[in-house]
C-alpha cells in the first residue's frame, strides 16, 4: 500500500540511455547554437520532467479537493496556539515574554545612564581644582602658560627627608605641624622665566617702590650644587648699574596659617654694609613688583569700616593723633597711604572680591606682609643680624603698638632688640632684629642657617613666632595690634589672607647705606630649602580659599598684575576707586 505525499514525483521514461541516445539527443535538440558550445544536459527534460498537471503529482491547487496531507497540520496553528491567543493580533503576551521585554528596557536604561547620565552628573558634582595656587598642577601659571608637568614636581618634593615631613609647633611643642610644601632645590640648573616652572616666578623688573639700584632679571636665578642661587652683580643693564633676582609662587603656591622655614647662607661678606638680601611673604591680591596691585592693599590687615579706611587716616585733619609724631621727614604726618581699597566700607555694587560678613558689609581685603627674615649689617656695630617683621596699616600713633611683654615675647634679649625703625607714612612695622651666625655668609665660611616664622591668623589668639638660626627668637601676639583710641581705629588681625613666598636679593639705601667702592660683586644668596608645615586640623593651601578669594577679582584686574609699568591703580591703570561708605558715598 503506497502512502499519499504531497511531494511531487518525477517520472522516469522507461528508455535505457545509452551512449546513441546521448548523441541523439544532442543532435535533435532546438539550440540556436553550434553543438560545441552546448551543454549535453539540453537534452534532459525529454526524459526527466514533472508532469505539467500537478494531479499528477497527486497534489490540488484547490481547498477541499479531497486530498489530504499528512503534515498540512503542521501549517495549521489551530490547535496548537492557545484559544486565548488571536491569530491576527497576538493581543496578550506571555510572562516569559514581559519578562525579556522588562529586562531589554532595563538594559537601555542601564546603558543610558552609564554613557549620558553619568558624564553629565559628574560634570555638574565634581569639584575642580582651581588653576590658582597649590592645586593648579597642570593649571594656567601666573603668566597664562600651563607648565609641563613631568619629573618631580608634586607639591612636597620627592628629595625631602622622611623625617622632615612632620615637626613639632614652636609655639605649642604639644602640637605636631605636617609638612605641605618643599622645594630642596637639588634639580641643577633650574630656570624661573615666565613658564618654566609650575611654582615660582622670575619677575624682570625695577622695583622701584624701594627705590632699589638693581634691575631684576631672570637670569640671575638658577640652581646649582642643590640650592637655589640668587646672583647680584655688577652689569650694565636697563639704564642700572647692577643686576639682582626676586623669584616667587604669587598665584602659584599660597597657604594661610601654619610654619614657613628656610635654611640660607647670606652673600657677600658679614661687615660690609649695602646687601638686601630676604626671604618674605605677602597677600596674594598684591603682587610684589606690579604697582597697581599694591596701590591700597599694602599693607593694610584690617577689617573695620572707620576713619582707618580713609586717605592719611584723617578727615579735614583729624583726629589730631593722625597728623602729628609720625614720619620725621614728611613733617610729623602719620600716614601717606590712599586708605584701603577693599575695605569693609565699600558700597555694595562696588567691585570687592567678597566675601560678605553676615550683616551685609564686606570682609576687609589686602595684601599684607610677613618677613621671614631681611639680613643687615648693623651699620654701628657692624654685626651681622636679620630683622624679621610683619607690616601693618593702619598705624598706631607715632607708630607705637602695645609691645608690652604680654604681647612682645623676645626670647634673648642678649641678641635680640626692638628695631628702631617702627614705621613712615607708608608702613608701620613690628620688628626685632636679632644676631645671626656670622660664619654662615658666602664669604666668611658660607654654612647655612635655619629661619621662619610660625602663625595663627585672627585677632584674639592669633600670634606670629619667628625663628633665627633654629631657635625662636621673638613672639608678636594679635593683642599688641588692638584698638588705638588716640588714632581712632580698631584691632588688626594678623593676617587671615593667603599668603605666598617670595625671595630677593638687592640692594637700596632706603635700607641702610650701600658700600659699592668694598662690596665683593658678584654676591650669592644659596637657599638649600624652603618648607612649609600646618597643623593637621588646619590645612589650608591654596590661592583662592573661599573665605579668602582672589581668582575672579585677578582675573577682572589682570592687566595691573602682569603689567609692572602699572604704577598706581587710578591714574596709571584707569580704573575707579571703589566708594567708602564711611565717607557717605554709598
Amino acid at each position: 500500500m503506497s502512502t499519499m505525499s504531497s511531494t511531487p514525483i518525477l517520472s522516469k521514461r522507461e528508455t535505457p540511455v545509452d551512449l546513441e541516445r546521448w548523441i541523439d539527443l544532442i543532435s535533435h535538440d532546438s539550440s540556436p547554437y553550434p553543438t560545441g558550445m552546448r551543454s549535453s544536459l539540453t537534452g534532459l527534460s525529454s526524459h526527466f520532467s514533472a508532469s505539467s498537471d500537478p494531479l499528477v503529482w497527486r497534489m490540488s491547487l484547490v481547498e477541499d479537493d479531497g486530498f489530504d496531507s499528512v503534515d498540512d497540520k503542521l501549517h495549521d496553528p489551530a490547535g496548537i496556539l492557545p484559544n486565548t491567543i488571536d491569530h491576527l493580533g497576538m493581543r496578550r503576551i506571555s510572562a516569559k515574554g514581559a519578562w525579556n521585554v522588562g529586562f531589554l528596557v532595563t538594559l537601555c536604561f542601564g546603558l543610558l545612564a552609564l554613557f549620558v547620565g553619568y558624564p553629565v552628573i559628574k560634570t555638574y558634582t565634581t569639584t575642580h581644582l582651581s588653576n590658582f595656587g597649590a592645586f593648579n598642577i597642570g593649571g594656567l601659571n601666573a603668566s597664562g602658560q600651563v607648565p609641563v608637568m613631568t619629573g618631580n614636581f608634586g607639591l612636597i618634593d620627592n628629595d625631602t627627608p622622611k623625617e622632615a615631613y612632620t615637626r613639632q609647633s614652636w609655639a605649642d611643642p604639644s602640637l605636631e605641624l605636617q609638612l605641605v610644601f618643599s622645594d630642596e632645590f637639588n634639580t641643577d640648573g633650574r630656570t624661573f622665566y615666565p613658564g618654566d616652572d609650575p611654582y615660582w616666578e622670575a619677575v624682570d623688573l625695577h622695583y622701584w617702590a624701594t627705590n632699589n639700584l638693581e634691575w631684576y632679571d631672570p637670569e640671575a636665578i638658577t640652581t646649582e650644587g642643590g640650592d637655589l642661587v640668587i646672583t647680584l652683580s655688577r652689569k650694565e643693564t636697563h639704564d642700572l648699574n647692577f643686576e639682582g633676582g626676586l623669584l616667587s609662587t604669587w598665584n602659584k603656591f599660597c597657604f594661610t596659617g601654619g610654619y614657613i622655614e628656610t635654611n640660607v647662607s647670606l652673600p657677600g661678606a658679614n661687615n660690609i654694609l649695602g646687601l638686601w638680601p630676604a626671604v618674605w611673604t605677602m597677600g596674594n591680591l598684591g603682587r610684589a613688583g606690579y604697582g597697581a596691585t599694591l596701590e591700597g592693599m599694602w599693607p593694610y590687615t584690617y577689617d573695620s569700616c572707620d576713619i582707618g579706611t580713609v586717605a592719611n587716616q584723617s578727615i579735614n585733619g583729624q583726629p589730631i593723633a593722625a597728623t602729628i609724631n609720625g614720619d620725621t621727614g614728611k613733617n610729623g604726618i602719620l600716614s601717606y597711604l590712599p586708605g584701603q581699597r577693599l575695605s569693609r566700607c565699600t558700597c555694595n555694587g562696588e567691585s570687592h572680591p567678597g566675601p560678605k560678613h553676615s550683616d551685609g558689609t564686606f570682609v576687609g581685603r589686602s595684601a599684607p606682609e610677613i618677613d621671614v627674615f631681611e639680613a643687615q649689617i648693623n651699620q654701628d656695630t657692624l654685626v651681622a643680624q636679620v630683622s624679621q617683621s610683619a607690616q601693618w596699616a593702619p598705624f598706631n600713633a607715632g607708630y607705637v603698638w602695645a609691645n608690652n611683654s604680654d604681647n612682645m615675647i623676645v626670647t634673648d634679649p642678649s641678641i635680640s632688640e626692638l628695631n628702631t625703625f617702627t614705621g613712615s607714612v607708608t608702613q608701620q612695622a613690628t620688628s626685632v632684629v636679632t644676631n645671626t651666625d656670622p660664619s654662615c655668609y658666602e664669604d666668611d665660611g658660607g654654612c647655612y642657617s635655619i629661619y621662619g616664622f610660625e602663625y595663627k591668623p585672627g585677632f584674639d589668639d592669633g600670634y606670629i613666632t619667628w625663628i633665627s638660626t633654629n631657635q625662636v627668637s621673638w613672639t608678636l601676639k594679635a593683642a599688641g595690634l588692638g584698638p588705638d583710641t588716640a588714632v581712632e581705629i580698631s584691632e588688626r588681625p594678623v593676617p587671615q589672607e593667603p599668603l605666598y613666598l617670595i625671595a630677593n636679593l638687592g640692594m637700596s639705601r632706603n635700607f641702610g647705606p650701600v658700600d659699592l667702592d668694598h662690596l665683593p660683586f658678584p654676591v650669592h644668596m644659596r637657599v638649600d630649602y624652603i618648607r612649609v608645615y600646618q597643623f593637621q586640623n588646619a590645612i589650608n593651601i591654596g590661592c583662592n580659599p573661599k573665605d579668602f578669594p582672589t581668582e575672579d577679582y585677578i582675573n577682572t584686574y589682570i592687566e595691573a598684575y602682569t603689567n609692572p609699568n602699572l604704577t598706581t591703580w587710578v591714574n596709571d591703570y584707569h580704573q575707579a576707586w571703589p566708594k567708602n561708605s564711611f565717607l557717605d558715598q554709598c
